[in-house]
């Protein structure tokens, strides 16, 4: 790239009137890293890249962060933080002051931070002296803060399985203040969640399209009890993280592969997946060895993260259309999510890639046993007639518990996040314990995420994130202080994800066919 094309390239963030001014910091900033040879990988895997088979999720050349933090905030609260010169908190007021002084100094891929902890069981401890009329209050100033400070879609917090004041809480300020910030898990164990709390959540998707609903005894059995549903749905042990995200699309792998499905799962599929973790080695040691993140960085001098719970994450997309192409080969017109050939082909592809990535080790993984975790991965605003991870194409959605039966067997192979979304009809406001049952159901069938939004409020589940479909029209005319409405935007105009199919969820007697 020449000196004049850098120029332009720097003229153009500056003078885009829709970035604020962080965002044209942050982009200045990646145009900068641009600008360095990434670190060396062979001839073949180059040439996946340049044929998209491959994708480095724009993660930049030299990476100097892990993609994923996740830092162990039970263990900051008790013991305070010298490099941030804070004490331990002794009350609520205390916590939630230290917990947003520790959010702005944690990076992420983002620059922000994308797990602010599993709030309820942080904030325990400083709430049992609290009235409800002073929780509501702190909590409803701490919740603004976030928004405000921390203005990016893809900052998420935990809560559950439990049933508490705090989640209860949070759930009414949710739907009282109608923010994108932050974005919500709700960990479900049937032996442990009620039934009223899964409702007052049920009742808060009405209004702001969140919280998913995480399979929490698949999420224990993977990653064990200490773990985070972090920036749109990956999970990751807590006190640990990621390194890199890097993604295969089999849609274009099938695209570069000449014979029957066999063959390509057999042969093709081994081929992406060895350079795909190649890719993947290259950036975790240059992170690792180069950057040297974890010798520096005083979230691992002060032990809240620790290298031994870090992994890396290998995502895969396009599996709807790869199946498309296969079955098409063989003079079928079988689609995916709708007959059982086709999505039997998909399992096939799903269960080998899992097989390989098991089979391959990667360096610093130690979190995973020296193994990447396998990801369905959401997709990303740029991408074009492709479908994100292991979803069935929007617009092509089947009635709601087909839908379930044909993803839900693909969950339990994605430790570090899957998910699908499901596109409610307004009728269920009139039912929401029918959704109860409904997301049990689906959990109980093998699905580790169930997430769905309405039609009818101001909020897009874009992939895992959300944006307002009001930020949206004004991003026509004017900057959005949120980092993702752009990305928002981007995904509404390239894949139509506001088109999914509605479903229906009309009574308790349709979801026994779930059990």
């Amino acid at each position: 790239m020449s000196l004049k094309q850098i120029q332009q390239k720097i003229r153009q963030i500056i003078n885009n009137p829709q970035l604020s001014y962080r965002q044209r910091m942050h982009y200045l900033a990646a145009q900068a890293e641009s600008l360095l040879e990434p670190p060396p990988i062979s001839d073949s895997l180059q040439i996946a890249i340049e044929q998209q088979v491959i994708c480095d999720m724009h993660e930049g050349p030299a990476p100097h962060r892990p993609r994923y933090l996740l830092p162990d905030y039970p263990k900051a609260i008790k013991q305070g933080s010298d490099y941030l010169e804070l004490d331990p908190p002794n009350n609520l007021v205390e916590a939630l002051n230290f917990l947003m002084i520790l959010y702005t100094q944690t990076p992420s891929i983002t620059g922000y931070p994308v797990y602010l902890g599993d709030l309820d069981k942080v904030l325990a401890p400083f709430v049992d002296e609290v009235s409800d009329a002073q929780l509501n209050l702190q909590l409803r100033l701490f919740w603004q803060m976030i928004d405000r400070v921390l203005p990016d879609a893809f900052v998420h917090t935990n809560l559950g399985p439990e049933d508490t004041r705090i989640g209860r809480a949070i759930f009414q300020l949710e739907r009282e203040l109608n923010q994108t910030v932050p974005n919500i898990t709700l960990k479900v164990d049937p032996q442990i969640t009620p039934n009223s709390f899964l409702e007052e959540a049920v009742k808060t998707v009405f209004v702001v399209a969140k919280p998913h609903f995480v399979n929490h005894p698949m999420m224990c059995a993977d990653l064990g009890e200490q773990y985070g549903v972090v920036s749109c749905y990956n999970s990751l042990k807590a006190g640990g993280g990621s390194h890199t995200l890097v993604r295969l699309n089999l849609k274009e792998a099938v695209k570069q592969h000449q014979g029957n499905s066999s063959s390509f799962i057999n042969e093709t599929l081994e081929k992406y997946v060895r350079l795909t973790l190649e890719l993947m080695e290259a950036r975790i040691r240059y992170l690792v060895e180069d950057s040297c993140f974890f010798e520096h960085n005083f979230l691992a001098q002060e032990g809240l993260v620790s290298l031994d719970r870090f992994s890396a994450m290998f995502g895969i997309y396009g599996l709807a259309e790869a199946v498309k192409l296969l079955m098409e080969a063989q003079g079928s017109l079988a689609k995916y999510g709708h007959d059982a050939e086709a999505n039997q082909l998909s399992y096939q592809i799903t269960d080998r890639i899992a097989a390989l990535v098991k089979e391959i080790p990667l360096p610093y993984c130690e979190g995973n046993d020296g193994f990447a975790f396998l990801h369905s991965q959401s997709g990303i605003d740029l991408d074009l007639d492709v479908t994100a991870g292991t979803r069935i194409p929007i617009g092509e959605e089947p009635e709601l518990y087909e839908h379930i039966f044909a993803v839900a067997p693909h969950h339990h192979k994605f430790s570090s996040g899957v998910s699908d979304i499901f596109h409610f009809d307004d009728t269920v406001k009139r039912n929401p314990q029918a959704v109860v049952d409904v997301i049990k159901g689906g959990l109980a069938q093998g699905m580790r995420d169930f997430t769905f939004n309405l039609a009818s409020n101001d909020f897009i589940r874009i992939t895992g994130y959300l944006v307002r479909k009001s930020d949206v029209v004004r991003l026509e005319k004017e900057s959005s202080r949120y980092n993702s409405t752009v990305l928002g935007a981007g995904s509404e105009k390239n894949q139509g994800v506001t088109k999914r199919n509605l479903k229906r969820v009309m009574s308790h007697e349709q979801t026994p066919r779930l059990g």
